[in-house]
């Protein structure tokens, strides 16, 4: 009876999928180049691709027409680029590929990318089983498994030859892109090569140098293509590690903001994209800010899964200081044209679902100072541009995917309102977030206590 319920919300939450031949016209959309809500006269997506944009139409038949009144605002689909499928129950963790993809697209998240995978066989079938419409869920951009110790099953006696094999079968198995997390400086080399070679990118959780890591600073010499979570430079020196620095950073003293202006100024001169994944570390401060939930998160745990995690997860005073510690440098590091891109690094142990946590961002980025207009580009365009995308994402343009979602009340005056979901459009094809949201409460997580073991 349970599966039944929740196929036939499904089939309500979704128009079909093979209907891809949509008509929305009125409220106002984002458009991007000027960073102004547009008046809509008409957005029309046909075999799931934008063909026209701003334009009325005049003969609507074979079209499903959604329209919009004056308080709603369409965006471009959200891009997280550090979308952790990942969960941690009662000690054990997974790629949990039920719930999540669907939280993810009902919260107008279209396109993710994992940002290092621990079980990517399962994440490459999850992938395929959306790709071909068996499955609803948010596109998944594959990063395959870990290159480094972040890797459950990384061999540390890993060589060249096995770095350029495992990335010449990811990238023939379509992977999108690769994340290197506890790596030295050898493979680190050897994995940004070859998959340059493939034209795919390679993103990186670095450190100081400290123990043979490697700093940001060298790996943007090497070719690195994106940076996540901190700076690094001279202000991380080798003889610590970087969270040891990081929150004992002092950012009144006039040596270390020029050794951060400096390394600003390096990721600038080399088109290096910072994936600044704000409030990752904050989940594990105070909370005092960007983490109130407007949303019962926990109602998607499965009953077993809602009693194991009742507990939350312990303040860690480390952890605080690096969010005060980022929030500065992000700004500076915006101040001064550095690119951004939305990344949520966010595995759940329960208390929030990943889904939501990209409007914590963006809430996130707008209180240290950054735009509304620049905090949306920054969560869509941005993504797909940092991911070699942008021709085909990232914005509501002829010629790209049909990717949008629909909000009530205007994100350029309060961005809390892309929390307000209404419609999410993926590929052409409309879901209403409600729904998808509803028909996957009590499914995240095991069952039992044999369940996942």
């Amino acid at each position: 009876m349970k599966k039944l319920f929740i196929l036939l919300i499904l089939s309500v939450a979704m128009s079909s999928l093979s209907a891809q031949d949509l008509y929305i016209t009125g409220g106002h959309y984002f458009d991007t180049p000027s960073g102004r809500m547009i008046p809509n006269q008409g957005i029309v997506i046909k075999s799931g691709k934008f063909v026209a944009v701003n334009q009325s139409l005049a003969n609507t038949e074979g079209y499903e027409v959604l329209v919009l009144g004056d308080d709603q605002f369409i965006l471009p689909g959200i891009f997280d680029l550090h979308a952790h499928y990942r969960v941690t129950f009662d000690g054990v963790r997974r790629d949990e590929v039920e719930a999540n993809p669907v939280i993810f697209l009902a919260n107008g998240v279209t396109s993710t990318f994992p940002g290092g995978e621990i079980q990517p066989e399962l994440m490459l079938e999850a992938r395929r089983a959306i790709n071909r419409g068996e499955k609803i869920g948010a596109r998944i951009h594959s990063s395959g498994p870990y290159f480094g110790t972040a890797f459950p099953a990384w061999d540390r006696s890993t060589t060249i030859e096995d770095v350029y094999a495992t990335v010449d079968k990811w990238a023939e198995l379509g992977a999108a892109g690769f994340k290197a997390k506890g790596i030295n400086p050898v493979l680190l080399q050897a994995l940004i090569e070859r998959a340059h070679q493939h034209g795919l990118t390679v993103t990186g959780h670095l450190d100081s140098g400290f123990r043979n890591s490697v700093n940001p600073r060298d790996a943007i010499s090497m070719g690195i293509d994106r940076i996540e979570h901190f700076l690094g430079g001279d202000a991380l020196p080798d003889s610590v590690s970087a969270y040891a620095s990081l929150q004992n950073l002092d950012l009144s003293n006039p040596q270390t903001l020029a050794q951060i202006d400096k390394e600003i100024k390096w990721f600038i001169a080399h088109n290096v994209y910072f994936d600044a994944t704000l409030t990752a570390y904050g989940y594990y401060g105070h909370r005092n800010e960007y983490y109130d939930q407007w949303h019962n998160e926990r109602k998607y745990l499965t009953p077993y899964a809602f009693e194991i995690t009742k507990e939350t997860r312990q303040e860690l005073g480390m952890f605080q200081k690096i969010f005060d510690v980022k929030k500065q440098t992000v700004k500076r590091y915006y101040d001064m044209g550095g690119k951004i891109t939305l990344g949520t690094d966010h595995p759940s142990v329960g208390e929030y679902i990943p889904g939501f946590s990209s409007h914590r961002e963006m809430e996130a980025l707008n209180a240290i100072g950054i735009p509304n207009t620049d905090v949306l580009r920054i969560a869509t365009i941005n993504g797909a541009e940092a991911l070699r995308m942008s021709d085909k994402l990232g914005s509501i343009d002829v010629g790209k995917l049909g990717d949008l979602f629909v909000i009530t009340g205007d994100p350029l005056q309060d961005i809390k309102n892309t929390r307000h979901v209404i419609w999410v459009v993926k590929g052409g094809v409309k879901y209403n977030s409600a729904e998808l949201l509803k028909s996957v409460e009590g499914t995240m997580g095991p069952k039992d206590e044999n369940d996942w073991k």
